[in-house]
């Protein structure tokens, strides 16, 4: 308790610094070129009262959502799958690992060639930066398990699923949800880069507009709100973690 209380006021405390050192440099320059904190929240109001900024980052939410579930469900059973079959894992690897090492980006035309300007074609951007992530750390997690103990626990005659329900998906936990949170930031970045190329939507489109017309304040509360999302739904899958796998953290303790 005291070392988180420690904790919180180190963050606290560096916030402040951030933020009054921001604001005293920000006024100092031009207002087309940068902003500070006070028109940030300005802006932020002024945005808000209208409903715009509720408009589009629902539009923006809705399709991380739809890549983030896609992400899941098709990336920790293949990644599961693939660690405990070397068969398919050599067939399907080689195109595995073509497609994560080319740029997502250069699938995008192909992309909306394919799917559109719509919704859809953005929810496939997004889970192509989402789902590597989660399918390789999966993957990773379940190659881990300690031998040993798949050992002991065949040696009771465990059956197939027992193994997997008791031993395999808990130890392969821990990496799935690192997985999951190095997918949240880049599935951030396939959000705004999908409505930068794809439509007229979502909190991409809002960066793009205030851009463009130099509104500079009002370009900042769009960033502000991706980074606030990135930090909140990394602090939820820390907290799930806490809950699921609550022997990982007492590892790190002990470590």
């Amino acid at each position: 308790m005291r070392n988180s209380t420690y904790a919180l006021s180190i963050r606290f405390l560096s916030l402040v610094v951030v933020l009054i050192a921001w604001e005293l440099y920000g006024r100092s320059v031009n207002p087309v070129l940068f902003t500070y904190p006070t028109a940030i929240a300005r802006a932020f109001v002024e945005l808000v009262s209208k409903g715009e900024l509720q408009r589009y980052f629902l539009q923006s939410f809705e399709v991380f959502l739809y890549g983030f579930a896609f992400a899941v469900v098709v990336g920790i059973p293949l990644g599961i799958v693939l660690a405990r079959s070397a068969t398919l894992s050599l067939a399907v690897e080689p195109y595995l690992h073509a497609i994560y090492s080319t740029p997502t980006v250069a699938f995008i035309p192909l992309i909306v060639l394919w799917f559109g300007f719509r919704v859809p074609a953005k929810v496939v951007i997004v889970f192509l930066f989402m789902v590597f992530p989660i399918l390789l750390n999966t993957q990773q997690g379940v190659k881990n398990l300690n031998p040993d103990l798949l050992e002991v626990a065949r040696s009771f005659c465990s059956s197939e699923r027992q193994l997997w329900r008791d031993l395999i998906i808990p130890a392969a936990l821990p990496f799935i949800l690192a997985g999951i949170n190095l997918a949240i930031g880049r599935g951030l970045v396939g959000m705004v880069v999908a409505e930068f190329f794809t439509s007229v939507a979502g909190l991409g489109y809002m960066i793009v507009q205030y851009a463009n017309s130099f509104e500079t304040a009002k370009l900042f509360v769009p960033i502000v709100v991706l980074m606030a999302l990135g930090v909140i739904m990394i602090g939820l899958i820390k907290v799930i973690e806490r809950k699921i796998a609550p022997w990982q953290n007492r590892d790190q303790a002990e470590g």
